[in-house]
């Protein structure tokens, strides 16, 4: 039986050392990117009804949708490279939150606010956020003005 595990490994070498550089380089690419995107997003995130409009939200249309295929695209990668850190080095599940929050699908806000105000989910969240010199995200709704 270890002689069979042996020669597994030998034989497949090249996906293992693969596997290895893609640990290193989703392990590294989310302690960079993680905090700096979990940082960019305003304090009441996760109480608001209605979805945050970046600031590139004004621009030309072809400018517009350039962008946000390129946000889908990270965001997309994001999450599958957040489901090889469940089981690689990394921070798999904040990984794939901050995926999700890229990506546009229908209920999303729904899914987003249910997600935000997951205790554990929110700890890890704040946790960057704090890292970053920003204040924790608040889950409470801003009351509305009547004017």
């Amino acid at each position: 039986m270890l002689e069979t595990a042996r020669a597994w490994l030998d034989s497949n070498s090249t996906i293992l050392w693969a596997l290895g550089g893609l640990s290193v380089v989703t392990f590294v690419g989310s302690l960079i990117a993680l905090p700096w995107l979990v940082a960019a997003l305003p304090r009441d995130y996760f109480a608001r009804d209605e979805g945050w409009v970046p600031a590139w939200g004004k621009h030309h249309p072809l400018v517009r949708w350039s962008l946000r295929i390129i946000k889908s695209g990270l965001g997309l990668a994001l999450i599958a490279a957040g489901f090889a850190m469940l089981a690689l080095p990394g921070q798999g599940v904040l990984t794939i939150v901050v995926g999700l929050m890229l990506l546009e699908f229908p209920g999303k806000r729904r899914f987003i606010r249910w997600l935000g105000r997951r205790e554990r989910v929110r700890q890890g969240l704040n946790w960057l956020r704090a890292k970053m010199h920003k204040p924790a995200f608040t889950t409470a709704r801003a009351p509305r003005s009547s004017a």
